[in-house]
């Protein structure tokens, strides 16, 4: 059997044009694991609503961050896989959960070139619903309807890995070298918090309040989204130094009424430079890729929050991207499958 990898990451429109980031948003809200309602009420606010109101608001956002190559997400995307793909004997493709670059397609890659037994690796360190669970089902539904002959080997969530928290924490040291802080913030994607409860397999122990988040052993966790993004953040001061009350955890992107993790990013920039915070720094360790949320959302929307609210100075760390320490996390997980072996975790 011979063996092949498929990185996945999250898409992007083809063009910052309305037209296209239209039909990108309508496969992205039109998945039941990311608006998780019943698809005649997803079909309403969707196709009714959201496509004949956002599309021209996000391409003028996309259009504000979008790089001469193309999608920044994209290009990231594909400069990661060609450095993994110099550092592993086997195959490595490249595929997008929503948009042209499709997760088929990088199966029929793989399988064009004789793989049968396939490692995929979503590119999110933590797990969420929204992310790693919709496109390890996508994957199930496309080997069972087109690729019977392969074999898929599931990669887990990797926030807990040593080699992984040493690279992005190695990242911030590099970035704020020389620079001035009062406070770092950790700014995870949001999601709503339903989605938490919905992954809890023990039925009902997380209580979504923040406690059970840090008793650690508890089942839940291998899929708590909540949990694993705030010991990421607890791993990461702890390999820092950091000192508490220097530090926080917060979630962006919310979309829609109901109840979404928090504090807000968005709401807690604007507190801190109310409340006198002056130099702020700021990492997103949910993206492994600057993309719409990073270099838009946080990079010019968030600094333009605490400028207005008499902040100063703030730093954005770049996310890990094609950094050569997440690329060696990327090659030891396919040297731990191809070897059975094991990673060492925090």
């Amino acid at each position: 059997m011979k063996k092949g990898i498929l990185l996945v990451n999250l898409g992007s429109p083809d063009s910052p044009n309305p037209k296209d980031v239209k039909k990108y948003l309508g496969e992205f809200l039109m998945d039941e694991r990311v608006i998780d309602v019943p698809l005649w009420a997803r079909t309403l606010l969707v196709k009714g609503i959201i496509l004949n109101t956002r599309p021209k608001a996000s391409a003028k956002a996309y259009q504000k961050i979008w790089w001469e190559e193309g999608s920044p997400l994209i290009v990231l995307s594909e400069r990661l896989q060609e450095k993994v793909q110099k550092q592993v004997e086997y195959p490595v493709a490249l595929a997008m959960r929503y948009g042209s670059m499709t997760i088929k397609n990088g199966l029929q890659d793989l399988v064009d070139q004789g793989c049968t037994e396939i490692k995929t690796i979503p590119l999110y360190p933590q797990f969420a619903m929204a992310t790693t669970e919709t496109i390890d089902v996508l994957i199930d539904e496309l080997v069972a309807e087109h690729f019977p002959q392969v074999t898929i080997t599931r990669t887990p969530a990797f926030y807990h890995r040593k080699d992984y928290i040493n690279a992005l924490s190695q990242s911030i040291a590099d970035s704020l070298k020389g620079v001035d802080y009062e406070h770092i913030l950790f700014s995870y994607h949001g999601v709503p918090e339903r989605h938490i409860r919905k992954s809890d397999i023990t039925n009902g122990n997380c209580k979504m309040n923040g406690k059970c988040c840090f008793k650690m052993g508890s089942p839940q966790h291998e899929f708590c989204y909540r949990h694993q993004c705030e010991i990421t953040t607890v791993n990461v001061a702890k390999k820092l130094g950091l000192k508490n009350g220097t530090y926080s955890t917060t979630f962006q992107s919310r979309l829609g009424f109901d109840p979404w993790l928090k504090p807000y990013t968005d709401r807690t920039i604007e507190k801190m430079g109310q409340e006198g915070t002056k130099k702020m720094a700021i990492v997103t360790p949910a993206f492994v890729s600057d993309c719409l949320e990073t270099l838009e959302e946080i990079a010019m929307e968030g600094e333009e929050i605490f400028h207005e609210v008499g902040g100063k100075e703030f730093t954005v760390i770049p996310c890990l991207n094609e950094r050569d320490d997440f690329v060696q996390v990327l090659t030891n997980m396919v040297e731990e499958w191809a070897n059975s072996k094991k990673p060492e975790t925090v």
